[in-house]
């Protein structure tokens, strides 16, 4: 069996030498966990940093986690070796690329970092450097191993299928107890708690639940607004499986909507079932995006479609590739898309419908298995 560890590890090498950078520290802690493929042990931002150099990796954390790193670096075959030394992430960095340096018979060194990295964080390790490896040329990067993090292989694949098992699951629950006159904040928590009790270890995010003229703001959060008869409801929500996400919004009605709201949903529909259509590896994510916007401009709503169609998902509910007018990206096998087109207007409500897709060598697989037809409770 490959060593799902090992396999991303020697992917960042390969990308290091090709921009001629010796070594790289890893702060961001998605890619922390991307590199190591530990699970559950990074439930807290910053605690942990990792060095890889071509003939090693270390992750860096401390006694609140060293058992449990320890032992999943044993589950992946020791790979990824594993320091609870109580020092900082930056003297930690120092002290290992000095080792590797000296391996190296003197050779002066370049470090990756990331763009990410907090300021102060970032002027820890030029200290660090500068008072044991001076000659060491700190190289900032950018989006350098999110970008291979945007090729999802099979192990992940099958991650978030699981996570969109539980969240189509909890939109067919949710139907069933939604009643007229609960508040948006009662749907929110019973949509969440079924996803745990149902096997999410967590939200993917926190759950958009939108009544009425709240519909039209896309981020909306759940309030003390209450289901009445002839609303739209805006459902956007995902669950987190084995630390990766799935994302889906559903747009339904409690009882007969309006005559416009009708219109609206159809046009969002058409939209999204033709971005389906069209949808194929190797396209530009930019032409998917306009693929939507062309058909909800042409039926006049042009202006109420003010987000982008897309984002990939993965360890983050929000990672590259982005379907956008402005993307540069390109959909390869393996990347992840939401397709997603909506319409808000303000004091009426909003429309939004998306799926969550995986790209493949010959077309796509949609995670997504709940209806798209207007639903009316």
């Amino acid at each position: 069996m490959d060593n799902i560890s090992l396999n991303r590890i020697n992917k960042l090498r390969e990308a290091c030498a090709d921009a001629e950078i010796d070594a790289f520290f890893v702060r961001e802690t998605s890619n922390v966990q991307w590199l190591s493929a530990f699970d559950g042990v990074f439930d807290e931002e910053g605690a942990h940093a990792m060095l890889v150099t071509p003939d090693g990796a270390t992750l860096h954390t401390d006694s609140r986690y060293s058992e449990a790193c320890k032992k999943a670096a044993g589950i992946h075959g020791g790979v990824v070796e594993v320091s609870d030394e109580r020092v900082s992430h930056a003297k930690f960095a120092a002290a290992a690329l000095g080792d590797a340096c000296e391996l190296a018979g003197g050779k002066s060194y370049s470090l990756g970092v990331e763009d990410s990295i907090a300021l102060s964080g970032f002027r820890s390790l030029e200290r660090a450097f500068a008072e044991s490896l001076p000659d060491v040329q700190l190289r900032e990067t950018s989006s350098f191993i999110v970008s291979l993090r945007g090729v999802k292989d099979a192990n992940e694949i099958a991650r978030m299928k699981a996570a969109q098992v539980i969240t189509d699951a909890a939109f067919s629950h949710i139907i069933t107890f939604m009643k007229p006159g609960m508040t948006e904040r009662e749907v929110q928590i019973e949509l969440e708690d079924f996803m745990v009790r149902h096997g999410a270890e967590g939200l993917a995010f926190p759950s958009i639940v939108a009544c009425g003229a709240n519909g039209a703001s896309p981020h909306s959060v759940p309030g003390a607004t209450k289901l009445e008869a002839g609303q739209c409801v805006v459902m956007d929500f995902g669950a987190r499986v084995s630390g990766y996400c799935s994302d889906m919004t559903r747009t339904f009605a409690v009882g007969k909507p309006c005559d416009e709201l009708v219109k609206i949903y159809n046009i969002v529909l058409e939209a999204q079932l033709k971005c389906l259509e069209v949808l194929r590896p190797n396209m530009n994510a930019a032409d998917l995006d306009k693929t939507a916007r062309d058909i909800i401009t042409a039926h006049g709503y042009g202006e109420c479609f003010g987000h982008s169609l897309g984002h990939g998902f993965g360890l983050e509910i929000h990672e590259s590739p982005y379907a956008s007018p402005r993307s540069a990206d390109i959909l390869v096998p393996g990347s992840t898309i939401t397709v997603e087109p909506g319409i808000y207007v303000e004091g009426l409500g909003g429309v939004r419908i998306e799926d969550c897709c995986v790209l493949t060598e010959t077309g796509y697989i949609n995670l997504c298995s709940t209806t798209k037809e207007l639903i009316i409770l």
